[in-house]
């Protein structure tokens, strides 16, 4: 393998460890511990079904991107170094203040 450390003594050793049942690794310890039994008392601490699951996944996926019903598209531009530092300088929403610079200045402008 390019770049690995790993020597043989190092592989051999870990197998060892292995067989004998010892792990360091987070996925062995918590299959080694027994299944979360919920008490029944504090519904905060209930486990999640898997409807419950399936619907949280889909409302954050729809969270995610860009809004529905946007008219804005996404391209390539190159600005000089200059103009991009001088509307970074103010902070977020800078790309929001040159896209408003741009309207102002085609107010009084021919697009062509």
């Amino acid at each position: 393998m390019a770049g690995s450390k790993m020597t043989s003594t190092a592989t051999n050793k870990m197998r060892a460890a292995l067989k004998r049942g010892e792990s360091k690794t987070d996925v062995a310890k918590v299959r080694a511990k027994a299944p979360y039994v919920w008490d029944g008392k504090n519904e905060d601490e209930r486990p999640m079904t898997g409807e419950e699951m399936q619907v949280g996944s889909e409302a954050y996926r729809r969270q995610r991107g860009r809004p529905a019903g946007s008219d804005k598209e996404s391209t390539t531009i190159r600005f000089d170094r200059d103009v991009l530092a001088a509307f970074r300088a103010g902070g977020p929403g800078w790309q929001t203040r040159m896209n408003a610079a741009l309207r102002d200045w085609l107010k009084t402008h021919s697009p062509a």
